[in-house]
């Protein structure tokens, strides 16, 4: 039971939807980390991923510091998501990704206003999170 407790916290917490992510930021007063990415298909969104998102470094700091959502886009039918889901994203990508950058990491406050972006950077885990909280004044 020790081991599934341990493995839950320090799970990655993407919400399930971008509304969620504005309702929790505006609850626990966090800026929101909203990643348009190519899940299948973006080489650097997939490096992105491994290096940085998937770090425990990063899951335990955004944990407590960030409110995370990703726009995925995938291409590959087998990953393919729901209508909704799609159309959320694409509405996302209008208002924060016009040109169609992969990946675009946005740093939003809770009142959906840009602090700052930034894309794939060969840094560690901790020169990211560095990058990301100096967009948060």
């Amino acid at each position: 039971m020790a081991l599934l407790c341990t493995v839950s916290a320090l799970a990655q917490n993407w919400k399930s939807s971008f509304e969620e992510a504005l309702l929790i930021s505006k609850d626990e007063d966090k800026p929101i980390v909203l990643v348009f990415a190519g899940s299948d298909w973006c080489a650097p969104c997939i490096k992105l991923e491994r290096s940085i998102w998937q770090s425990e470094e990063f899951k335990k700091y955004s944990n407590e510091h960030y409110i995370l959502y990703k726009a995925d886009f995938p291409r590959k039918k087998a990953n393919q998501l729901t209508f909704d889901v799609k159309e959320q994203n694409r509405k996302l990508a209008e208002a924060y990704n016009p040109n169609g950058h992969f990946p675009l990491v946005v740093v939003l406050n809770s009142n959906e206003e840009v602090l700052g972006n930034t894309g794939y950077k060969k840094l560690s885990p901790d020169q990211y999170i560095s990058l990301l909280n100096s967009f948060v004044k």
